[in-house]
């Protein structure tokens, strides 16, 4: 989003293996501990404002911007529906397949949790892929809706490696959405921030 924007930035890697997001600095900014989490030093009124969850950060940089979200209510609440479907479907949804598939809970034998996970993934994304019928983006125009979606496309097939398990070759619409996404400029940009160590 920040890419999309133009909004000058400094990004800064979060190690989640060494801990970072229980630092006393991280936590400062998000007390979940959980990524991503921004500070604006350019906040409302020219004060810093700290935020987290990406869906807030997304609709804050949508609105300081005039980019990404409709000012027309029908619009706006199409795009703002869509962006909590991610937030509340995708995100824990995928989050838990990836668990059950590519990470510890792959270990684990009884295999209710990850067919469940699975399923449910795969349920999501034939909603996905019906929604995307006829159009390029999720709500017609790129918004704040495919810069939260998206990604997790892309992690279902690079960081999981499941797309077999989810028969992503199956789907009419998510493959040409996923690449037209990842052919974006920003979107480029993006995937090398913060540089790697």
């Amino acid at each position: 989003m920040l890419e999309e924007t133009g909004l000058p930035y400094d990004a800064h890697r979060v190690d989640i293996n060494a801990g970072d997001q229980v630092s006393e600095a991280f936590l400062s900014l998000n007390p979940n501990n959980k990524i991503p989490a921004i500070i604006d030093p350019d906040g409302p009124g020219g004060t810093p404002l700290a935020l987290f969850e990406s869906g807030a950060i997304l609709i804050y940089l949508a609105e300081k911007t005039g980019q990404f979200l409709p000012a027309d209510p029908p619009a706006r609440y199409e795009v703002l529906q869509w962006l909590m479907f991610q937030m509340g479907g995708i995100g824990p949804m995928f989050g838990q397949m990836g668990y059950f598939v590519r990470f510890k809970g792959a270990e684990i034998e009884d295999p209710r949790p990850r067919t469940r996970y699975v399923d449910e993934s795969v349920r999501l994304m034939k909603v996905l892929d019906d929604r995307l019928e006829g159009r390029d983006w999720i709500c017609g125009d790129y918004s704040i809706a495919d810069i939260a979606i998206a990604p997790w496309l892309r992690t279902v097939l690079v960081g999981y490696d499941a797309g077999p398990i989810v028969g992503w070759e199956g789907f009419r619409n998510l493959p040409v959405y996923l690449d037209r996404f990842l052919a974006r400029g920003a979107v480029q940009r993006g995937l090398v921030q913060p540089p790697r160590d």
